[in-house]
């Protein structure tokens, strides 16, 4: 176990779910309600500072509880050293803090898994489509989402 993941589970003992690491790269589970928490340390703290989030994504386990995951990936330069965070959220209604304002990238990281996904980001300040029409309905990554499924036209039709 890294010093960061011992740190993190000796500082917040009810926020971490779980740990693990595979091929040196570094996993901490964190409850939904404490990821604000968890993730500002890991933003502020001076020995454990990770300047950098590299990525947001999410995963859809439809038929697991809960249904999806949220997925960061943290960089230190200083330290040399990745984190990823993981966060399992409901499938009905699925929201978790946005880390825009600790992380300016997760601005257009938050918009794109709401887009593809349909998680919500408590706090974000401009939650919109990122990648898909502002007139498309439903979120194309979700593992219910039906590929046969119509969408509203856009533009003029030939």
């Amino acid at each position: 176990m890294s010093s960061i993941v011992a740190t993190l589970r000796e500082r917040f003992p009810e926020a971490v779910i779980d740990s693990h690491a595979h091929c040196g790269d570094e996993t901490v589970v964190v409850r939904p309600e404490s990821m604000r928490e968890v993730a500002t340390f890991l933003h502020d703290d001076p020995d454990h500072g990770f300047e950098i989030l590299m990525d947001v994504t999410a995963v859809d386990y439809l038929r697991r509880k809960p249904r999806f995951e949220v997925v960061y990936h943290l960089l230190s330069h200083r330290r040399r050293e990745r984190l990823r965070l993981k966060v399992p959220v409901d499938g009905k209604g699925p929201v978790v803090a946005s880390l825009h304002d600790l992380w300016a990238s997760a601005n257009w990281y938050e918009r794109e898994v709401w887009d593809m996904y349909g998680v919500r980001f408590d706090g974000h300040p401009d939650l919109r489509r990122i990648l898909m029409y502002d007139e498309f309905t439903g979120h194309p990554l979700r593992k219910d989402y039906r590929v046969d499924k119509r969408q509203p036209l856009v533009g003029p039709v030939n």
